[in-house]
């Protein structure tokens, strides 16, 4: 069954502070590859997109569809936003949280008057519980399931009553897009990749990352955006070298450089939603990089914790298991191998189309979609 599918996400072609742009990549890639329809539509002026141009001018937005020539986009205007313009035919449309309430609404309240197109709300944040008033702005009663990217924030949705077919729907790693990548020398101890955070883990980044690098006299590079000049001070201090925002796409090179990396969650993540890693940990294994992580709770069982990769319990665990990885090829090469097999396991972006489409097919007309190949 060939089915058109539409995204309404807050940016396609940036990943500037903006992950949900690195799994929506993935899925959309995966769909394609399946023979779906496929297109995602953007606000015009988004920030996330605006940032970026900003920093970079239109380098980034012509190298993004250099890589990604596959995947469409198109912008449209929030005000007088008119739902039947784009979705006239279409089988299923996700929209992801960024998105205004007023378009969230307006296209719920669209397909429910409709026989055929069918919607799903997607949440990939922690404003569920950070800020729940922005939230209760949008009307979900005209969506036909929600999808949330882990059981404690179905567990929000469902107490809050923001709906009642709330499905988890975890993020995954692109595989197309991250894997090793042969005859690159490692000639780094560590790198760190991810964004300061506003205060959501601006100490657990000295505890995990800082203190021990500097302790043990590594050396590497540090990748994200909005960093203040006394955290890159401190980063530079401790032997690591700060290379400002890189496109995800070309991540997986600079994970071939290094020997490890690390994952430091932001608080909410590790305080009011555990067993949600987001995506950064799926990429790392995807590429067969040894991952030391900060402590979180993996309630729901996603990885084999000690042998997909090491948890630290606080910041002196972190430097031991950093010493024992680095000294000890047998451990370095056993994380590696088993953290990506895994991901091809059981965490790809091909694991969660069949999911979607698994969940579509439980509310999906009875009568949509024709055969692949025919007109």
């Amino acid at each position: 069954m060939r089915l058109r599918i539409r995204f309404f996400c807050h940016s396609l072609v940036s990943d500037w502070n903006h992950g949900n742009a690195h799994f929506l990549r993935g899925v959309m890639s995966e769909l394609l590859a399946r023979g779906h329809d496929v297109q995602a539509f953007e606000p015009e002026n988004g920030w996330s997109l605006t940032n970026l141009l900003r920093e970079t001018g239109d380098k980034a937005v012509q190298q993004f569809e250099s890589r990604f020539p596959q995947l469409k986009t198109s912008f449209y205007s929030e005000q007088g936003f008119q739902p039947e313009e784009f979705l006239d035919g279409v089988d299923l449309v996700l929209v992801h949280e960024w998105t205004a309430p007023a378009v969230v609404s307006k296209i719920g309240q669209y397909c429910r008057c409709s026989s055929s197109t069918r919607a799903f709300f997607h949440d990939t944040h922690h404003r569920a519980v950070t800020a729940p008033h922005e939230l209760s702005r949008n009307d979900l009663s005209g969506y036909d399931g929600l999808l949330v990217y882990g059981n404690a924030l179905r567990e929000i949705y469902l107490r809050r009553g923001w709906g009642n077919r709330v499905h988890v729907w975890h993020e995954a790693a692109d595989i197309r897009v991250f894997h090793p990548l042969d005859g690159v020398k490692r000639d780094r101890d560590l790198v760190w990749i991810g964004n300061w955070g506003d205060e959501e883990r601006t100490q657990e980044l000295d505890e995990y990352l800082i203190e021990p690098a500097t302790k043990l006299g590594l050396n590497g590079t540090a990748h994200g955006v909005r960093y203040p000049p006394e955290a890159i001070g401190r980063l530079k201090r401790g032997g690591l070298r700060y290379d400002g925002w890189i496109p995800n796409y070309q991540v997986p090179e600079t994970f071939a450089h290094s020997r490890l990396t690390v994952h430091i969650p932001r608080r909410p993540y590790v305080t009011a939603l555990p067993g949600i890693p987001t995506i950064r940990p799926f990429e790392a294994l995807a590429c067969g990089l040894p991952l030391i992580s900060a402590h979180w709770r993996d309630v729901e069982g996603l990885f084999d914790v000690g042998r997909d990769f090491l948890m630290a319990r606080n910041g002196e665990h972190m430097q031991s298991l950093m010493r024992q990885v680095l000294n000890d090829a047998d451990l370095a090469r056993e994380l590696s191998s088993h953290g990506r097999e895994t991901i091809l396991n059981r965490h790809t972006c091909g694991h969660r189309v069949e999911q979607l489409l698994s969940i579509y097919e439980a509310v999906r007309p009875v009568s949509v979609g024709v055969a692949v190949g025919t007109n």
